[in-house]
This record gives C-alpha cells, structure tokens and sequence, in this order.
C-alpha cells in the first residue's frame, strides 16, 4: 500500500466520524453546528409541565440537598432560622431558572448558542469552557456519591463487603472496596448516560415512583421513633449583626446550589413546546427543595438520638442500621438520585459544551462519554476530597462567575433587546453578534465590575488562615451581587453605547423572516444596506 492510499484511507476513517448540521441549520458549514446544535425541531420538543414536574424532583432528591442544611446548623442558626433561607433562596433561583428557561423555550437553542447574544460569538466560549470543567469536576464528585450507595447496598446484600481487605497503598485516598463500587456505579450509570435529553423523562418518570415514597418513609421513621429528637429543640446561638450575616450566608449557599443551571436551563428548556409548560418550575423548585433539606434535618436529628451522633450525609446514617432490607432499598433510592441528578445537571451540560466546541466532531451523546471518561477516571474525585479540599472550595466558590453571567444573559434578553433576538444570526461567526472581534466589550465590563467585591471572601473560603477582614461580607452574599452588579453594568452600558446592529425590531426565528439582504458581514453591499436599515430603526 502506498502512502498516498494510506492517506487516503485515513482521511476517509477520520471523515466517517464528522457530523452533519440539520438540513435547515442556519450555520455555514458543520465547523460551527450539527444536529443537536441547531433549533430543536417542534417534533422533538416533548418537555410537557409533567416533564418538568419530574424533573425537578428528580434533582431535588439527592444527597446534596438532603446535606443542605448542615453547614448552617454548623454556624449557629437554628433549623427555624435554615429553613427559611433555603426557601427564600429557592424562589429567587426559581425566578432566574424560569426567567432564562423561558428564552429557551421560545428560541430552541441550547446555551452555549443563547450566549452569543450577549457575550458576542467567541467570547461565549469563555462561558462554555468554564462550564464544562466544572460539569465534569461535579460529574466526578456525584459519581463518587453514588459509589457510596453501591457500598451500602451491597453490604445489605452481603455484609461480609465490609470486611474485604483493602490492597491499596494509603496514598491511593481509596480502598480496594471503595475503587470496587466506584467502577460499579460508573458502569451502572454509563448506559444512561446514552438515553438522548428527549426520551431521558422516563428515566426521571422512574426516579419520581421510587424516590420519593423512600425519602416519606425516612422521614416518617425519624418522627415515629423520636418525635423529632434533638435537633428540633436546639435554639439559634447568634443575635444581631451575626445573625443577618450568617442567614444570608446561608441563604447564599442555597443559592449556589443550583447556580449552573440559572445559566444554562435553555439546554432543557429547548425541548419544551411552549413557555408556559416550563413556568411550572416557579412552584416545584422551592416545594421540592425545601422539603428535601427538612428530611435530612429531621433524619439526623432522630440519628442523634439513636446513635448519639450527627450524621448529615444519609449513607453514614444508613451505616448504621440494623434492617438491611431497609438499607438496601434507601441505599438504592439514592444510587438513582444521584444517577438522574448527574445526568440532568452535569452530564447534558458538559454534553452540550463540547458540542459547541467541536460541532464538527461532537454531538450531544459522544460529549455524554466524554464528560463520563474525562469526569470520572481523569479528574480522580477521591483525590480531591481527600487531599484538595482548598481546590473543593474553589469549584464551590465558582458562583462569583455563575451569578454575574446569568444577570448578563436575563438583562440583555429582557431589558436591552426586549426579545428581539436574531436566531439565524446566532449560528454566524459573522453576524450581528459578532460585536468586535467576536467580544462584547459591555459583558466583559459587566464581568470585571461585579466578580472582584467576591474574590477575597473566595479566597479566605479556600484558605481560612488568610484574614480578609471585612472582604468576607460580600462573599455571603456573592451570587445576589454578581448578578445584580452584573445585571445593572450590562444594561446601563448597553442603553448608552449600544451595540447597534443587534438592535432589531421583533425576533427573526428563521431565514424567511428576513427581509432581501441580512445583515451578516459576509454578505454583499445589499447585506450592508439592510444593515444600516436596521440600525435606523
């Protein structure tokens, strides 16, 4: 064979794997979208107010809302004075979640597509890139989670699980068991991981039938053996000025709970038929929440009585128990919460990014192996949970950058260009959201003005050796800062100094809409024309 047919072959192998854009995508060739890029077609928006409904418990219910309230307890308020925060703090992330779920469910586009509207066509990628590291670090460390599940039902099953050697060197972080349920969990999980974002509802249909009946169950446990033991009677130990700041401490740590998907709900919404089908999530994110966070309250408060400690993580307190049909079924009631909460909250997310960074290469499903691959054997999440717990806080910090860029996003589509979006140019590394050199100088400015107040109360949360006297305060309340900082810069900015050409009278959702002539700069001198046009109006 001669090396040119050796080239030849290659290239044809490495052609098979290209993907292919829709028929009536938008974008000039398959460098800049395919398929699960491009405006979901109407037979594929099957995402009814059920859908959403179940989705929501589905996230709800896992171990991280369970654990909710715990650090707040830590610091002295009282579970009177938690559970307010963390419903306070779910109604305000409801309203963003529904408010940029909206325009996802009127465009169909998914994120990394929608910010180009606001950041301009290449700085969205400084969105997209941020958030794909941290979907596959929290892939990782949900992952980690479920493997915990794996080991308690199998010691259910057989107990003897728990006395298997371990022939892992200290410095591993992990046992031989641990590494054992890990790979477990992570072969159970992957075949889900391949069900696409339209028919994954069943998979949340079945997280709704078990898991709830099963969180009910342990909470009827907790008042029926105890009446509420322990933690109910326990008072506030702060007052005044400490109080407030601890509250809104608290009441930010809700916040940044759900933070990623305040930005990047259009990634589901686009498969919702109509807005009003997803507006649901306005009522179902504080119920579902809320009632989650009291169940891990009144579970570790019957705990305490029965074992004579706290154990806010659920699995530890499942450790302990001597019915093992008990175990096993709330065990395995978690292992598919944290199954369904991976897939919707990081694995799709993580999906849609390296979509939008390789189109040419990468649908929604191969970014699924990827984020599954690079999430769950590269990043090592037992090593950082073990020995980065500085690292730990940085990626829980992140909401310094989540709430500035989610105020960007609502303000530019709300208040600066009133819903008068430009699908088509969306797909245009040329277009109208091209800005200057692909950069939206007003969402860069909105970024410097509203990040630094947060970054010394981050970095006194990553060290706590490191006193930052009074920068810790605006920390507490990092992510209702960003955002309205944010929120307030880009508008202002933009009602000033505004970006003319993305300045349009009514939305254009398709190339009909158009008039003769686009304002896309690779286009003729009747292109420009139209472009003046526009700006006039």
């Amino acid at each position: 064979m001669t090396t040119e047919q050796g080239e030849m072959r290659k290239r044809s192998w490495v052609k098979k794997w290209e993907l292919s854009p829709e028929p009536a995508t938008f974008a000039s060739s398959n460098k800049w979208s395919n398929s699960d890029m491009d405006v979901t077609p109407s037979e594929k928006r099957t995402w009814g107010m059920v859908t959403w409904v179940l989705y929501w418990v589905s996230d709800a219910l896992n171990v991280a809302s369970y654990e909710l309230a715990s650090s707040m307890l830590a610091v002295g308020l009282s579970w009177r004075q938690a559970l307010p925060a963390i419903a306070v703090g779910h109604i305000i992330i409801a309203f963003a979640i529904t408010a940029n779920g909206a325009v996802g469910a009127t465009l169909h586009v998914p994120f990394p597509v929608l910010n180009r509207s606001s950041f301009g066509f290449y700085f969205a990628y400084f969105s997209v890139v941020s958030r794909v590291i941290l979907a596959m670090f929290w892939f990782g460390i949900q992952t980690y989670t479920g493997s915990e599940c794996v080991y308690q039902m199998l010691k259910a099953i057989w107990p003897s699980t728990a006395r298997i050697p371990n022939h892992l060197p200290e410095s591993a972080n992990i046992t031989t068991t641990g590494l054992m349920c890990y790979f477990l969990f992570w072969l159970i999980q992957f075949p889900c991981l391949l069900i696409s974002p339209q028919k994954v509802r069943w998979l949340f249909i079945a997280k709704a039938v078990i898991v709830p009946p099963a969180f009910l169950a342990m909470m009827g446990w907790a008042f029926a053996t105890t009446g509420g033991g322990e933690i109910f009677a326990q008072k506030g130990t702060l007052s005044g000025s400490k109080l407030g700041w601890a509250w809104l401490a608290a009441l930010n740590s809700t916040l940044g709970n759900f933070s990623t998907l305040a930005v990047n709900i259009p990634d589901f919404t686009r498969y919702s038929p109509s807005v009003k089908a997803q507006n649901v999530q306005l009522i179902v994110i504080p119920i579902a929440f809320t009632f989650c966070a009291f169940v891990g309250i009144a579970c570790t408060s019957a705990g305490y009585v029965h074992y004579g400690a706290y154990y806010w993580d659920p699995l530890r307190l499942i450790d302990n128990w001597d019915n093992r049909a008990a175990s096993f079924f709330a065990s395995f009631a978690f292992a598919l919460a944290t199954i369904c909460t991976n897939i919707s909250a990081n694995s799709i997310s993580a999906a849609n990014d390296f979509t939008a960074l390789l189109p040419r290469w990468i649908n929604i499903r191969r970014g699924q192996i990827l984020c599954a691959l690079i999430g769950g054997w590269v990043i090592l999440p037992w090593e950082i949970l073990a020995t980065a717990i500085g690292f730990l806080q940085f990626m829980a910090g992140y909401t310094v950058f989540l709430g500035p860029i989610a105020g960007i996003m609502i303000s530019d589509y709300y208040l600066v260009k009133r819903g008068a979006v430009d699908v088509p140019a969306l797909y245009k590394p040329r277009g109208r959201y091209r800005y200057h050199g692909g950069v939206n100088w007003r969402a860069v400015l909105a970024l410097v003005v509203s990040v630094p107040p947060n970054i010394p109360g981050l970095i006194n949360a990553i060290n706590p050796k490191i006193d930052v006297h009074g920068g810790i305060y605006p920390y507490n309340i990092a992510w209702l800062l960003g955002f309205t900082l944010a929120a307030a810069v880009y508008t202002l900015t933009s009602k000033v100094w505004p970006a003319q050409e993305t300045i349009i009278p009514a939305a254009i959702h398709d190339e009909k809409q158009r008039s003769e002539g686009s304002d896309s700069r690779e286009g003729s001198v009747k292109e420009k024309a139209h472009k003046t046009m526009v700006t006039e109006v």
